[in-house]
């Protein structure tokens, strides 16, 4: 639990996540549902509420929504309906954003994942359609004019409300990656954060420790990434602990991050479900929605990732650990199984995966995905280390080179004559010269210093400029060693 330093106060959280689902036309009407287009140019008098139009429900929406709810092991409703919800906001031409209140397509579901070391189940509260409103452009750096583009009004959002059964930002930040990590498993969405297809709004409250009783919930908009709603939330979570600790009452509201200040502000007091004057949606029908289609759709699901996490444990022998890196990632995944097809080692991938690519990701603060790595690349490189061509050691150096040029292994290995040196008679010279030159570690090994035959090794690695092969360095080694010692003569 996330508590302040004297431990008095406990933070609860809340996220509400609306996710645009990946349909080839919007919610309500035939507009196509792309994302990138010039401002105003994806609408109809639909989107926009015009005299006389009506929305028509697009059927893919509900297969998508549905699929959600089954991953989220989620009660399905067996009735659709719609609801208007009222409010006034420049975005929203009509004034009203058609969505689910009282009935929504979903409830009482979960999703289990690991945080903080535990396994843990986050409680779904709901999971609802509704439709998008469009999106204010500021043009705070010549004009300070705002202007309002149309082209996401209608799109199709489902929102993932879970309950209050988070206690530290870290578990949010978790339980982000999670549902992100099963939406792109069951291809509901793109989940793309910076394009706004993947948006988390965070319901945050602290209490007393051992209080049952919720404290004022505040909540946190404008949060980009899965890590501007950790730092959000740890922010928020400090501010409301120290207006308590001084005596004070937490206000109700609405409060924004700002990134560049590292701190959240008010925005307006938080609305009430009453405020939104919530009524059925007279120009969509209540229909009833099947066992049947349900049970047709889940026959569609693809292996989800605790599914994948079970399969790759006990197909590929790889420790827990390692899978759930690799599973956390559905194109991490799918890339190690190509690998693996190709090479037929699935440890030596997942320690590449886990190793060297996961430092990359680290380092360039990336998704496996900006790598841009071919599975053909990996497996090329594994086939170089066990055919003794590359050593271990250049084979890090190949592929640093590999990320930035994008070639095979083996080409690089070619053009820059990195190619291992195992001949016997070439490294015999070699290693001559070495114990001429380091008559001294000979003695030290001699007497029993082990650490002087590494040295050696050392030398014939540098002289070599890392191409030796180190298995057979350290037998002609030891052999030239004990024939030294025999006072051979070679």
């Amino acid at each position: 639990m996330h508590t302040n330093e004297n431990g008095k106060h406990e933070a609860v959280i809340g996220l509400e996540v609306h996710v645009q689902l990946l349909t080839k036309t919007k919610i309500f009407c035939s507009c196509k549902n792309e994302f990138g287009h010039l401002p105003n140019t994806l609408s109809c008098p639909v989107c926009l509420g015009l005299p006389g139009s009506l929305p028509v429900f697009n059927k893919e929406v509900l297969k998508l929504v549905i699929k959600i709810a089954l991953a989220l092991n989620c009660e399905i409703s067996n009735l659709m309906k719609f609801d208007r919800k009222n409010y006034f906001y420049p975005d929203l031409p009509k004034n009203y954003q058609i969505s689910q209140y009282d009935l929504p397509v979903a409830k009482n579901g979960f999703l289990e994942i690991a945080s903080e070391g535990k396994a843990k189940n986050i409680r779904i509260r709901r999971v609802h359609l509704e439709e998008d409103a469009g999106k204010l452009v500021h043009d705070d750096n010549r004009t300070g004019d705002s202007f309002v583009d149309f082209n996401r009004t209608g799109t199709p959002l489902a929102e993932i409300v879970s309950e209050p059964d988070i206690f530290s930002p870290e578990q949010a930040y978790d339980f982000l990656k999670g549902l992100k990590n099963t939406l792109l498993y069951i291809d509901v969405s793109d989940c793309n954060m910076e394009e706004g297809s993947l948006r988390c709004d965070a319901n945050v409250s602290v209490r007393k420790i051992g209080e049952k009783k919720l404290g004022t919930k505040v909540e946190v908009k404008n949060m980009n990434s899965f890590k501007a709603v950790k730092s959000a939330l740890e922010y928020e979570i400090k501010r409301q602990i120290d207006i308590l600790n001084a005596g004070n009452a937490i206000a109700q509201e609405t409060r924004l991050w700002d990134a560049d200040k590292q701190k959240t502000f008010g925005m307006r007091s938080k609305e009430e479900t009453e405020d939104y004057r919530y009524f059925p949606e007279p120009d969509l029908v209540p229909f009833n929605i099947s066992s049947l289609y349900i049970n047709d759709i889940q026959k569609t699901l693809p292996e989800l990732p605790s599914q994948k996490t079970e399969r790759f444990i006990t197909k590929y022998g790889l420790d827990k650990k390692t899978t759930d890196f690799i599973i956390s990632d559905k194109y991490m995944a799918d890339f190690f199984e190509q690998c693996v097809a190709l090479c037929g080692d699935s440890k030596k991938v997942a320690n590449w995966i886990s190793g060297s690519i996961a430092m990359e990701m680290n380092s360039r603060n990336v998704d496996f995905l900006m790598l841009t790595i071919r599975p053909e690349q990996i497996a090329d490189l594994i086939n170089l280390v066990d055919s003794q061509t590359i050593s271990a050691t250049t084979a890090k150096k190949v592929f640093s080179e590999m990320l930035e040029t994008k070639e095979l292994p083996s080409l690089i290995v070619d053009s820059k004559k990195l190619g291992q040196v195992s001949g016997e008679a070439e490294l015999s010279a070699i290693i001559d010269n070495v114990l001429n030159r380091n008559e001294k570690s000979i003695t030290d090994y001699l007497a029993g210093k082990q650490q002087a035959f590494s040295f050696l090794i050392g030398q014939v690695m540098k002289e070599t400029s890392g191409k030796a092969n180190p298995q057979v360095v350290s037998k002609i080694l030891m052999q030239k060693i004990k024939n030294k010692k025999a006072g051979k003569n070679e």
